[in-house]
């Protein structure tokens, strides 16, 4: 068998004809490309998660953007997390180029330009379907994680929400939640005490200044109505194609908390929503974040334990996730041993420190005959990536350094004109553009409270009329008791006048 067969039988083991694929390329050996050694990714295993990782201009975007139009022409919907703001252009088809026809005759894939089906969503103040979210559909436990809380003070969390769900006060944002915690330490102190236990006034302080510290980074604008249906993000357009959900995020780059708080918060939300798949044999959405290690960035143990639990679980969902980052070590070992694509571009070795991260990636890799992973992690080109994925039975598949097909839409933005008319023909941002404010635990609080205060003024002011009253009686009394007295006097000094007057005259006639 020559060199040329045995590799191909490398590359194919593992594979049948029965399941559907994704061809991302096709593979090389000593630096050339065998344009019929194709590189496949089931959709059967799509759910397994993924990862993408490289250094910077090596071509992870690209990767990314080339996954994204594969899933979507399966009829597979995507959702894409834009930190850099370089991924609008995939709903417009690609102008062209002589480099790529040159690299699609290379792995012998024919190369179409296309243009996508793109729903534009924002987490933020930019253009864009708004995604929002209510603090009570986040729940106690999933809110004290974000937060960084104390176990006791996850007890005080808790009471707030049984409080406010036996009381019919809805937690809708941010300011619900501070007037409750407020409530419960001044004007609710008993009521609460009464029923809950006791609520230590440092504790709801402390919490009141994680929630300000989150405020600060602009989630304010994340919680409240309406809140974002999970479901919309599975739509296909009418020819069949997934929808590709864009979620700009220029704007939160520096802002890794809210960053981590959506995105645990979508997740879930996923998780609870979505019908159990079972063995499917396709996924139900696909979702790639990009930037990866911003959700990992700043996170508390507990917050990684829930990130970990949901990468686990999800899956059965029918949902993949796919982290987008430089370098494998940016992701933590939990997550990353549950991770069954994945997709290497080059590594640079300028210090000491890549040589080492070079070496630990290497060992994430399958072992192969064809290939000395560390050495040829540094020598890979642009678009050019070390592949492993899961073949049809959940085995990982043979390592296959791939030159990877050029996406078919555009690899640039879209220009501000076509990006309006993009967001112009959005289905959905009548649905969730309108912001409301309805009332809430905030309105409803304010309200008991002005009562309260309007009924304690009342009873004051009828103990001070009562008062006034009893003073008024004392005083009429006093005034009657003095009047007696002053005829009881003046009839005496009458009498008196009278007794000196007849003795006068009594003088006067014996004299």
């Amino acid at each position: 068998m020559s060199d040329h067969q045995a590799f191909l039988d490398h590359i194919n083991q593992g594979y049948t004809t029965k399941g559907d694929f994704l061809t991302v390329g096709a593979a090389m050996l000593n630096g050339e490309t065998i344009g019929d050694a194709h590189v496949k990714v089931p959709l059967k295993t799509l759910n397994r998660h993924g990862l993408i990782a490289g250094a910077t201009g090596t071509g992870k975007t690209k990767t990314l953007q080339v996954l994204a139009e594969n899933l979507s022409e399966k009829g597979i919907p995507v959702l894409l997390m834009d930190i850099k703001g370089d991924l609008s252009g995939i709903a417009a088809a690609s102008p062209g180029h002589p480099k790529i026809d040159e690299r699609h005759a290379k792995i012998k894939i024919p190369f179409e330009a296309k243009d996508f089906p793109v729903e534009i969503l924002s987490l933020s103040e930019q253009d864009g379907v708004r995604l929002r979210a209510t603090i009570s559909e986040f729940g106690p436990v999933l809110l004290s994680r974000i937060l960084d809380v104390t176990e006791t003070q996850a007890g005080i969390i808790s009471i707030i929400f049984k409080y406010c769900d036996d009381n019919k006060l809805p937690l809708l944002d941010l300011k619900d939640l501070k007037k409750v915690l407020q409530f419960a330490t001044r004007e609710g102190k008993k009521e609460l005490e009464k029923d809950y236990g006791r609520i230590s006034a440092a504790s709801t302080g402390s919490i009141l200044r994680k929630i300000v510290e989150l405020e600060q980074q602009g989630a304010d604008l994340f919680f409240g109505e309406k809140s974002f249906d999970v479901q919309d993000l599975c739509r296909v357009d009418d020819n069949g194609r997934g929808i590709i959900n864009i979620i700009r995020l220029t704007d939160i780059q520096d802002r890794p908390k809210l960053f981590s708080t959506f995105m645990l918060s979508l997740l879930a939300e996923i998780y609870g929503n979505f019908p159990e798949q079972g063995d499917s044999d396709r996924p139900e959405l696909v979702i790639f974040l990009d930037e990866a290690h911003l959700i990992f960035k700043q996170a508390s143990n507990a917050l990684m334990d829930q990130i970990e639990s949901i990468v686990k679980l999800i899956r059965s969902k029918g949902v993949g996730l796919y982290f987008v980052t430089q370098n494998p070590t940016d992701v933590p070992d939990g997550v990353l041993g549950q991770l069954g694509l994945k997709v290497q571009h080059a590594l640079r070795a300028f210090t000491a420190k890549d040589r080492k991260a070079i070496k630990l990636t290497a060992e994430n890799y399958p072992i192969s005959e064809f290939y000395d992973t560390k050495e040829i992690l540094t020598s890979l080109g642009i678009g050019e990536a070390l592949v492993s994925a899961l073949d049809e039975k959940g085995r990982p598949s043979p390592l296959a350094a791939t030159m990877l097909r050029a996406p078919m839409s555009r690899m640039d933005i879209l220009t501000p004109a076509e990006l309006k008319a993009l967001l112009k023909k959005s289905e959905l941002s009548s649905k969730y553009n309108e912001e409301i404010d309805r009332e809430s635990a905030y309105e409803l609080l304010n309200e008991k409270i002005e009562k309260a205060e309007a009924e304690e003024a009342k009873a004051a002011a009828k103990k001070e009329r009562e008062k006034l009253k009893r003073s008024s009686s004392s005083s009429r009394s006093s005034r009657r008791r003095s009047s007696a007295t002053e005829k009881a006097v003046i009839k005496v000094l009458t009498s008196a006048t009278f007794i000196r007057g007849a003795l006068g005259v009594l003088n006067k006639l014996l004299k």
